[in-house]
C-alpha cells in the first residue's frame, strides 16, 4: 500500500494546511511588530507633549491578538509538519463515518461489519475549534471518508470533496 502522502489530494490539503499555519504566524509577528511600532510612537507622543486617548490601550491589544495569532501558527504549524511527516508512512484507511456530537465521530473502517479482526471502531474527538471546519465534518455524517492513524491516538481525516484534511484524536473508554 503507498503512502496516504503520495496521493496528489492529500499533497494539496496538507500544503493548504501549511500555508494557513504561516499566515497566522506571520499575521501575528506583524501585529507584535506594529504593536511595538505603535508603542514606541505613542512614547515619543507623550514626551512632545501630545496624548492620544485610547492608544496605550490599542497598543496592548495589538500585542496581545499578535502573540495569540503567534501561538496559534506555531501550534498549526507543528500540526502540519507532524501531519505530512505522519502521512508519509501510512496509508489511508477508508471507512464510514458517524458522528455523536459537536466533535464527538466514530470511525468505522470497511470491514467492520464483517468482523475483521484488524477493522475496529475507533471513537474519535476533532482537534480543530474552528466553527467551518467542524460543521464540514458534521456534514459528513455516513459518509465514506479515508482516515490515517499518524501516532499516539491521532489520527487524520479526509473525504472526496471535503479540501483539507482534519485531525482528530482518540478517545479513550472508559472501563
Amino acid at each position: 500500500m503507498r503512502p496516504a502522502a503520495d496521493d496528489p489530494e492529500t499533497r494539496t490539503s496538507l500544503a493548504a494546511h501549511l500555508a494557513g499555519a504561516i499566515r497566522w504566524l506571520a499575521g501575528g509577528a506583524m501585529a507584535v511588530v506594529l504593536g511595538v511600532l505603535l508603542g514606541a510612537a505613542a512614547v515619543a507622543m507623550v514626551g512632545n507633549g501630545r496624548r492620544i486617548p485610547g492608544l496605550g490601550v490599542a497598543v496592548v491589544v495589538l500585542v496581545f491578538i499578535g502573540i495569540v495569532g503567534v501561538v496559534a501558527g506555531c501550534g498549526a504549524l507543528v500540526r502540519s509538519l507532524r501531519w505530512r511527516r505522519g502521512l508519509a508512512t501510512t496509508p489511508w484507511r477508508t471507512g464510514r463515518l458517524h458522528i455523536a456530537g459537536p466533535a464527538i465521530l466514530a470511525f468505522e473502517p470497511d470491514g467492520y461489519d464483517e468482523l475483521d479482526p484488524d477493522a475496529e471502531r475507533v471513537q474519535l474527538r476533532l482537534l480543530s475549534t474552528a466553527v467551518w471546519r467542524t460543521r464540514a465534518v458534521q456534514r459528513l455524517n455516513g459518509a465514506d471518508v479515508l482516515a490515517a492513524p499518524i501516532g499516539r491516538g491521532q489520527w487524520v481525516l479526509t473525504a472526496d470533496g471535503l479540501g483539507t484534511v482534519v485531525g482528530a484524536r482518540a478517545v479513550r473508554r472508559r472501563s
